[in-house]
């Protein structure tokens, strides 16, 4: 493990049984909704601006607080890598937290936004939860046991991607146009977009779920870090697809990923990566 807040791997093999971990998970996402729902859409929301100029709400802070205090509690050994309030702890199982993911959303009371929430085991994601309460959605996964979303009404229903094995008939999320003007792939995005059925800049997390609940074959994204991805790689990874860099590493260290229905996986890099 390079760094205590690095998922240096995107997959590996492991051996064990993650259920109480999971649990776990799914008990600090009900702890996360009640702490986020509470100053939703409130007219006097407290926002400010960090050093970086992006947004911080009173909910991200009180939102990684509730997370953070039932850690101390059930796994006080364990090390905990939160957006707001940065690492404690120096172990090889680290929480991994982004307590509110498209914070611009929830602050301009806009319902897409996501509570991320993973667990890292020598650096790889092996338990991932995103929760969207305001549109009461979750999906959860843990290495071996499967991804699965919630069902309004019903049982919780097991997630699997999309078997399109054709780019022309393949549907793609990119987040933004100025992102990969940014990282100067304008011309991969303008292959990649001329090439599939359709396109869409959905954003955030919301595209890694629509990916694993088999409706996108696509998603890729630049300026990715820890707390923005680890939750999403378990759940794509578990419902058939595959997570790599944009350039087709198995890491985050160039801070981008691509997730894919993983048939489709080489064949988009080589759109991609193609001169």
């Amino acid at each position: 493990m390079t760094s205590p807040t690095t998922p240096t791997r995107f997959d590996a093999p492991f051996e064990g049984d993650l259920g109480a971990d999971l649990a776990l998970a799914l008990r600090l996402a009900d702890a996360a909704d009640a702490a986020s729902m509470s100053r939703f859409d409130a007219a006097d929301l407290e926002v400010s601006l960090k050093a970086d100029a992006s947004h911080v709400t009173e909910a991200d802070l009180a939102t990684e607080r509730a997370i953070r205090t039932m850690l101390e509690t059930e796994r006080p050994s364990d090390g905990v890598f939160g957006e707001e309030y940065g690492v404690t702890g120096d172990t090889r199982r680290q929480w991994i937290i982004d307590p509110i993911d498209g914070t611009a959303n929830y602050l301009k009371g806009i319902p897409m936004w996501t509570t991320l929430i993973a667990l890292a085991i020598d650096g790889v994601p092996r338990v991932g939860v995103a929760s969207q309460p305001a549109i009461g959605r979750r999906w959860w996964a843990a290495t071996g046991h499967g991804a699965w979303t919630n069902v309004p009404g019903g049982e919780p229903r097991r997630l699997a991607v999309s078997s399109v094995d054709s780019i022309a008939a393949s549907s793609v999320s990119f987040q933004s146009i100025g992102q990969w003007r940014d990282a100067g792939e304008l011309d991969a995005l303008e292959r990649l977009t001329s090439a599939v059925w359709r396109d869409r800049g959905y954003g955030d997390a919301w595209p890694y779920m629509l990916l694993a609940e088999g409706r996108l074959e696509f998603v890729a994204e630049f300026g990715v870090k820890e707390y923005d991805i680890a939750a999403l790689v378990p759940i794509v990874t578990e419902a058939g697809g595959r997570f790599t860099s944009f350039h087709g590493d198995d890491s985050l260290s160039e801070r981008s990923s691509l997730a894919t229905n993983r048939v489709l996986h080489d064949d988009f890099l080589q759109l991609l990566h193609s001169p």
